[in-house]
């Protein structure tokens, strides 16, 4: 149908790729590997995204087989289930370093969690939109925001990194408001995500939202204010979250009103050195963002260590930085779990690292590069530190991981064993 056509020619790359191989999961991995080997990059670690709508709401053996079609893409191997997928996933030379499952707060109960740790996820991104009752009631979300801090509460005590989807600009909020629900989303333990994404809200036909807008019942903020307010927002992100998106990547054709630059991040970030503010979240500061914009490398490496409560459970972030620059090497998620985690490896005493990444370049698994960051110890020192404060501090007598399924063997060497989904080690 033309109307079908038009809306395929506007896709973003991820869907066209998709479409191309008929949304096969085996064949969409094999040919996006050999795309990016051929443009000469290193593809021996790679990380999936599962995006586009609720993964979980789809049929059992429906995700059974997409999942176990990523793994074997990797592998080369053809496996009768997701279990066989993951373990012949784990010695592939192409390694599954993480995988990440787009879900929202109702498709993150137990027995979710627990299908999305046997597939070798390691960060869910939930789709929380608003901390407000009202707005969630207006805008049909279908579950409530309790279910949302429920969701966290759950995902974090089973190791997951969690990334918020949040949409400022929705109807009935308001400027204000909206920056009130940042610092209630930063501040408030119940919320306090690992990672954000922030979609100001689009009008798109065949909505809704298009309808008010159409009749003049919704009005976008102008494209100044939104640049004013994603930039309140940027300055309240603590250091221990990451920024990954600050708008949609959906075709300007198909947007009828709402956000109207394609570098909305850029702009806020300008309008906060006028305000005399600045964004200290893990993006701005990694050492390959600071290298690329402001070509400084860091002088002065020290430990550095932050405590805070969050979803029932006391969280440290270790990283590695140079202070005086404020520019961030490799960070550690430490969480000694709450009373109420509902995984058996994680009952009586345990505490689990949620994320160990090195930033930088991409240095190959079996390679060094005196230049670049990863594999000169970083991680491995991260790891020390957070075995010694999980026994003396969290008073734990194991340290549990949330790998990624290709790297285990990372563990191993530092003496963790496979117990259930996670890599386990006793520190006593």
């Amino acid at each position: 149908l033309p109307t079908h056509q038009f809306y395929r020619q506007h896709l973003c790359p991820t869907s066209m790729r998709a479409i191309r191989a008929r949304y096969d999961p085996y064949l969409q991995t094999r040919h996006r590997v050999e795309q990016l080997k051929q443009l000469g990059h290193s593809v021996d670690k790679v990380e999936f995204i599962v995006m586009g709508g609720t993964f979980m709401a789809l049929p059992e053996e429906y995700r059974d087989y997409f999942i176990r079609n990523l793994h074997d893409a990797l592998s080369g191997h053809t496996s009768n289930n997701v279990t066989e997928a993951v373990r012949y996933s784990e010695r592939s030379n192409t390694k599954c370093v993480g995988i990440t499952i787009e879900t929202r707060p109702d498709y993150c109960l137990k027995r979710h969690l627990s299908d999305m740790l046997a597939y070798g996820c390691t960060r869910l991104e939930i789709g929380v939109q608003s901390v407000y009752e009202d707005v969630a009631r207006d805008t049909n979300r279908g579950h409530t925001v309790r279910a949302v801090c429920e969701s966290f509460h759950l995902s974090k005590d089973a190791g997951f990194k969690v990334v918020a989807h949040m949409m400022p600009d929705l109807p009935n909020v308001g400027m204000e408001r909206d920056v009130e629900q940042f610092i209630e989303f930063f501040e408030n333990p119940a919320f306090r995500p690992d990672g954000l994404k922030l979609y100001p809200t689009l009008v798109i036909r065949g909505t809704g939202l298009y309808e008010l807008w159409k009749t003049g019942r919704y009005k976008s903020y102008s494209p100044s204010a939104l640049v004013d307010l994603v930039a309140r927002i940027l300055a309240l992100v603590p250091p221990w979250t990451r920024v990954y998106r600050v708008q949609r990547d959906i075709p300007m054709p198909l947007v009828s009103s709402g956000v109207e630059h394609g570098n909305l991040r850029e702009l806020a970030l300008a309008r906060m050195k006028d305000m005399g503010t600045e964004c200290r979240d893990v993006r701005t500061r990694e050492v390959g963002i600071q290298e690329i914009h402001h070509k400084v490398r860091p002088y002065q490496v020290e430990l550095i260590r932050r405590d805070y409560v969050a979803n029932g459970g006391w969280e440290t972030f270790l990283s590695y930085e140079d202070p005086e620059q404020d520019i961030l090497i490799g960070l550690l998620r430490l969480r000694r779990c709450s009373p109420q985690s509902f995984r058996p490896e994680l009952k009586g005493g345990v505490s689990i690292v949620r994320e160990l990444h090195v930033y930088g370049s991409v240095v190959p698994v079996s390679s060094r590069d005196p230049s670049k960051f990863q594999h000169q110890g970083f991680g491995m020192m991260l790891m020390e530190e957070a075995e010694r404060i999980a026994r003396d501090e969290h008073g734990s007598s194991k340290l549990a991981v949330i790998s990624g399924v290709g790297t285990r063997n990372y563990y191993r060497k530092m003496g963790y064993e496979l117990e259930g989904p996670y890599m386990v080690k006793n520190l006593y």
